[in-house]
């Protein structure tokens, strides 16, 4: 249910923002192919440059002349325009931007779309910017019935609505929550994404010159509510483990830093559904027996490298930024088509009652299933009867179930109990 004032200027569904970038492409397909234009939805694409939308739209046009749509609009905007933004977010239902690293590009947006209590959708993983929006523009975000969801790709959907989904089916099960869930990345296969990169590079120089970010970074429970902080959690994983629930070695999880604080903010939101001792953990499976040891201390200090090499502005500027994809670079078609994603989550009851589910995606994590999880959580804000009043929200403390029905019908993300 659409929640917030009326807007009498309102024309269209959904306007995605940032169009003409890699993933802003790969979702204007998406929605040219399974969402035409029509008199029960519209939407139009939107960004900084009319050429680069125009070519981005003739593009896909040509690429799928097989399909007779109607006219796409195209809207221009500056991300540092608030008039033209205001202009722009007070034109639809929802705002879905891919234009990041949000905290460089992407607040004076949230601020538009709160005060016109538009709902709005990103990809955002910069863990002390999404701190800034919910400090900034919670009560607002209330009063104006502005629905704002962070952290809608691969980061965090595949966590959030994992924990969300397995905790759902333990409440039927054992009519208790799970007081402790594990998540492995048991299998991912795809090329790097230069947005994720930038995002992360972004929140390592913003550390560097500041402490108190540094330390909303590190602060397992920096995106709860500012007086409920706290919990069981004290740091991600830091080194090579062996873990004997699954009798295998694993390795820190590079994701890990944003995933599982958006996972503990839904709890908190969800008035701790999950149990105030919830904990929650992410890591990468290496193997096993010595061979698994030796990937997972690999894999540890390539991490540790990187955090080095990004911190230091010489390493970073001639080896970081010229060796890794940059913002707008990524896998090719058939990359993304045959890459997937398999994600292992194990949980357990105060009383060791244990339950165990996978969470797959069907195309590679960084840009084809990202693309699709984000024009779903769009129009699932955009078209479907949820109850959610305005705030900062957590894909899972917004769409719940509606969110994963559509991630499960349209997008290839399959949650399965094993």
């Amino acid at each position: 249910m659409k929640t917030g004032k009326s807007n009498n200027n309102m024309i269209y569904d959904v306007i995605i923002y940032g169009a003409s970038s890699f993933t802003g492409k790969l979702i204007t397909e998406y929605f040219y192919i399974n969402y035409p234009n029509s008199e029960n939805f519209s939407w139009a694409i939107a960004g900084r440059n009319p050429e680069k939308l125009k070519t981005t739209l003739n593009e896909i046009i040509e690429k799928n002349s097989h399909i007779i749509s109607p006219k796409i609009n195209l809207i221009t905007a500056d991300s540092n325009d608030i008039s033209a933004l205001n202009k722009l977010t007070s034109q639809t239902k929802v705002i879905l931007t891919t234009v990041g690293p949000y905290a460089k590009y992407g607040s004076k947006l949230v601020q538009s779309c709160v005060s016109n209590g538009t709902d709005y959708c990103d990809l955002a993983g910069e863990t002390q910017w999404i701190r800034k929006m919910i400090d900034t523009h919670q009560e607002e975000a209330e009063k104006n019935g502005s629905r704002i969801i962070h952290s809608c790709g691969f980061d965090s959907i595949p966590s959030d609505l994992g924990v969300f989904f397995m905790q759902r089916e333990a409440l039927k099960r054992f009519q208790q929550p799970l007081k402790k869930i594990s998540l492995f990345v048991k299998a991912m296969k795809g090329g790097a994404s230069g947005g994720t990169v930038a995002s992360i590079l972004n929140v390592i120089i913003e550390g560097g010159k500041n402490r108190d970010t540094a330390k909303i970074v590190a602060h397992p429970y920096s995106l709860n509510p500012r007086d409920e902080m706290t919990g069981p959690d004290k740091y991600d994983q830091r080194s090579s483990k062996y873990n004997e629930t699954i009798n295998a070695w694993t390795a820190p999880f590079i994701m890990a830093a944003i995933n599982t604080r958006i996972v503990r903010r839904t709890n908190a939101l969800l008035n701790y559904r999950y149990g105030k001792d919830f904990s929650y953990s992410e890591s990468v499976i290496s193997g096993k027996k010595i061979s698994g040891s030796l990937k997972a201390k690999l894999l540890t200090l390539t991490i540790g490298l990187f955090y080095i090499f990004s911190s230091i502005s010489f390493t970073r500027k001639f080896f970081i930024e010229k060796l890794l994809p940059k913002p707008g670079q990524g896998p090719n078609a058939h990359q993304r088509k045959t890459g997937f994603f398999k994600l292992l989550l194990i949980g357990k009851t105060k009383d060791n009652q244990k339950l165990t589910i996978e969470v797959c995606g069907d195309r590679d994590p960084g840009y084809g299933s990202t693309s699709k999880m984000l024009s779903e959580t769009a129009i699932c804000l955009a078209c479907d009867e949820v109850e959610t009043k305005g705030g900062v929200w957590t894909p899972a403390s917004a769409l719940s179930e509606k969110l994963i029905s559509r991630l499960q019908t349209k997008a290839g993300v399959t949650f399965k109990i094993l």
